[in-house]
């Protein structure tokens, strides 16, 4: 193998740890055509205008002739399937087909690559107890995937931290269980040791967990600088947790010019249009959101994926804003049993989604339900998200003390969100800490000056007003 290729292999794995770490979805790109000139030279003219110039990817030139990334994929299946049938006990070839499985597994979302992965990644390491490493990262990703983070680990720790993927474990699982300290210190050792678009990107998210804006804003300058050529998926994943962060902070118009950049290097990218869609539909663009949304349900063809709940779920949000109650209900009743449908098969379904979803609808019957899942989820993840969702169920359930300790765990933190001292001020008023509440209402305007009493409602935190 050569230099290069050494360099792009270990950037790869770096990049799919990050993907697995991350609560939405983790979470990529689904069933992508061919990049057409055209339809990329449209979206680069909406969105170059406004965007920073250190943001936009700097090999235009080569995206025109990008491949198809499924195709890719089916391509290297295919590869690994033929050299099993010479011989069906080479291990490495198993793990290399297992890995492959889990590329696509991340790229269209669909569940059962991941159980194919995980399958062929145990009979590898059956065909081959020793020195397997590629096997191994594939079970902890997936253990990562189901939110086993011990085991994730274990396996991490089996494959050996000199390792620049299993540092990536390292750092994404203890980003998950809210051990910031680990998270911060693994994320550090990784950029030491490989300072790429991957690397330099999973630190900028353990430093925005940690509320270090300016440092997170110079991870991902450092980061788009790094990228390579041929990189599509990976910028276009930087960009729009780049894009998230911006809307974070109230800065709509830079947030929306990065997601439109990232699809403009990966044209049918799911993350950039249901963050575009959340963002259209905050702002009351209803039909456009509708429109970002139903692409990423059209691009999949029907198939159920990993982002079928972000979608019925911000679907569901725009059709109550628009007061069609009995759509908006629709939606949720589907989401509700595909989440439902996953966890019965312990697969990759989320308590904290179902959690949210419940909690969302607003009805007292599901209350109890939404708070024994969080009581659950918080035993095995514990960062802001997870913690902001169990202070939502206590708060519900009227055990407001307790609400009170959960959301004050995410404000110690550092983590900087409004909508989460939004709602720490909402709990804080109900216990009669009236100054503590302006405060904490106050703190959510400085972080994002555009965040209102609507921008509460759709992200079902109520109507409080500031």
């Amino acid at each position: 193998m050569t230099a290069n290729k050494e360099h792009k292999n270990k950037s790869d794995t770096v990049w799919w740890s990050i993907l697995l770490g991350l609560p939405l979805i983790g979470i990529i790109a689904i069933n992508l055509p061919q990049y057409l000139p055209e339809i990329s030279e449209q979206i680069f003219n909406k969105s170059s205008a406004k965007l920073n110039a250190k943001y936009r990817y700097q090999f235009s030139e080569s995206l025109p002739n990008n491949p198809n990334q499924k195709q890719a994929i089916e391509q290297e299946i295919a590869f690994y399937q033929q050299r099993l049938t010479v011989d069906s006990r080479s291990g490495l070839n198993r793990a290399g087909l297992a890995g492959a499985y889990l590329k696509m597994a991340r790229t269209t979302g669909e569940g059962s690559w991941f159980l194919l992965a995980e399958q062929a990644a145990q009979r590898s390491i059956a065909d081959l107890p020793f020195n397997n490493q590629g096997a191994l990262l594939v079970l902890a990703r997936i253990a990562e995937a189901k939110h086993d983070f011990p085991t994730a680990l274990r396996f991490a720790k089996q494959v050996g931290f000199d390792n620049e993927d299993a540092i990536a474990l390292s750092v994404t699982s203890h980003l998950a269980t809210g051990n910031l300290s680990e998270a911060n210190k693994s994320a550090e050792a990784l950029v030491n040791r490989i300072p790429n678009l991957g690397s330099l990107t999973l630190r900028a998210l353990v430093r925005e967990a940690q509320g270090r804006d300016a440092e997170v804003l110079e991870d991902f300058r450092q980061a788009m600088a790094a990228e390579e050529p041929g990189e599509v998926a990976g910028s276009a994943r930087a960009r729009s947790l780049l894009g998230r962060f911006y809307a974070r902070r109230g800065q709509l118009q830079q947030a929306k010019a990065l997601f439109l950049e990232a699809l403009r290097l990966v044209p049918r990218y799911p993350l950039a249009l249901i963050y575009l869609g959340d963002l259209a539909a905050r702002s009351g663009n209803y039909r456009e959101a509708e429109g970002y949304y139903s692409k990423v349900s059209a691009y999949a063809g029907g198939a159920a994926t990993a982002f079928n709940f972000a979608i019925d779920r911000g679907m569901a949000r725009v059709k109550e804003l628009q007061g069609d109650a009995i759509a908006a209900d629709r939606l949720r009743d589907k989401a509700e049993a595909g989440l439902r449908q996953e966890l019965a098969a312990g697969g990759f379904g989320h308590r904290r989604d179902l959690a949210s979803l419940l909690l969302e609808r607003g009805r007292s019957r599901d209350v109890a339900e939404a708070l024994a899942l969080m009581q659950e989820e918080v035993k095995v993840r514990k960062d802001a998200a997870t913690l902001d969702t169990l202070a939502w169920a206590l708060a519900a359930a009227g055990k407001w003390q307790e609400a009170d300790r959960a959301i004050a765990q995410v404000v110690r933190s550092g983590f900087r969100d409004a909508g989460m001292f939004y709602r720490a001020g909402a709990i804080a008023r109900t216990l009669g800490k009236d100054a503590e509440s302006r405060a904490y209402l106050q703190k959510a305007k400085e972080i994002d000056p555009t965040f209102d009493t609507r921008s509460g409602k759709y992200l079902g935190l109520g109507n409080l007003e500031f």
